[in-house]
């Protein structure tokens, strides 16, 4: 269930790259976050320069043109040292298997309930797994 949502400069990364980075999130989200087989919904977005705008030194921090902006869309399900394990293994894996460097990795989860989420046919398919308010 995490809808995954990539940002980057345009053109700072080849389509092999990207895969290999939606591939990575995937295996990190798989490794540490309870993701199932299959629940795979990630995109990638590029933006010109002038339209990805971040701190560069924020938290003294040196972020580069390479930097990928990861939001995650969740339910809120999930334990502090769960998300502290995924944010570790994403960057962890970006660094080892895209060449990226850990300044240049910043991910926001956002929770939401799990009724929430409709995954085709207009079906809150978790809404419909939990028990009905008495």
């Amino acid at each position: 269930m995490p809808l995954t949502h990539v940002s980057l400069i345009k053109g700072s990364k080849t389509a092999a790259q990207k895969s290999v980075i939606l591939d990575e999130i995937y295996r990190a989200m798989r490794e540490t976050f309870d993701v199932p087989e299959d629940d795979k919904f990630m995109r990638i977005t590029e933006h010109a320069p002038e339209d990805l705008v971040f701190g560069r030194h924020y938290m003294g921090i040196r972020r580069s043109d390479d930097l990928i902006i990861i939001q995650l869309t969740v339910s809120d399900t999930r334990t502090t040292e769960k998300k502290k394990a995924l944010f570790a293994r994403i960057a962890e894996k970006l660094v080892q298997k895209a060449g990226v460097r850990p300044e240049d990795v910043f991910i926001n989860l956002v929770e939401t309930k799990a009724e929430n989420w409709s995954f085709g046919n207009g079906i809150a398919q978790y809404a419909e797994r939990q028990p009905a308010a008495v």
